[in-house]
């Protein structure tokens, strides 16, 4: 997402806890931060605004995901995956909206997932922050339209990723043979997805929820 957006012409800010390992030569800028802490997210927001005087675009994407089902869903884990899938999008938008307000303009995308739309026996800390996404978009949509800023939901099914890489094949082939179109995703369709719904071209579309899933909940 970070690179297409770069490519568009956009100068772009990839937050992130650790090193980007191909950060050399990259036009992306990247800047260390924990996305669950106010205090670091005004201090990106800041620099950004006192560098470039304006933000029109934010991609919330950052997410861990766990299988445990509720009954084996610890206190600690719930709290972990709602802090880096939810509290981290609030924070997020909370700190950039003022500016967008004040610029009368902008354009917020939170990443969710299939399972923000659909029901699974497990990951019940993932669904929780995930479902809550859709619904804290269409919030912000509604409340920000008159003031300029435009805000959706991105919902991606099965897309190779770091994220998965390590996941069981079961599960993998699950999710595949789930799709209409028998493959999975790549990050690329996604971004694409995501490019648009931070564009111009969506200059109508708010409120709205995008599925990127290769058909699977068309079943």
């Amino acid at each position: 997402m970070a690179e297409l957006f770069a490519k568009e012409g956009a100068t772009v800010y990839s937050a992130d806890v650790l090193e980007a390992a191909d950060a050399e030569g990259s036009p992306v800028e990247f800047a260390i931060m924990d996305i669950t802490k106010a205090d670091e997210w005004s201090a990106l927001v800041d620099r950004i605004v006192a560098e470039h005087g304006r933000i029109d675009i934010l991609v919330n994407n950052a997410a861990i995901v766990d299988y445990s089902p509720i009954l084996d869903t610890s206190e600690e884990l719930y709290d972990r995956v709602l802090d880096i899938d939810l509290k981290s999008i609030f924070l997020g938008m909370k700190t950039v909206l003022p500016h967008m307000i004040a610029q009368q303009a902008g354009s917020i995308v939170n990443v969710s997932s299939i399972w923000g739309m659909a029901g699974v026996p497990s990951s019940y800390a993932y669904q929780a922050a995930k479902g809550a996404i859709l619904n804290v978009s269409k919030n912000v949509a509604a409340a920000h339209g008159l003031d300029g800023v435009r805000c959706n939901s991105l919902h991606p099914g099965y897309i190779l990723s770091p994220m998965n890489e390590h996941q069981a094949d079961d599960i993998n082939k699950a999710l595949i043979d789930g799709t209409v179109l028998g493959r999975p995703g790549v990050p690329a369709e996604t971004a694409y997805a995501t490019l648009f719904l931070a564009s111009d071209e969506a200059s109508y579309v708010t409120g709205t929820s995008l599925v990127v899933d290769g058909g699977f909940l068309a079943k």
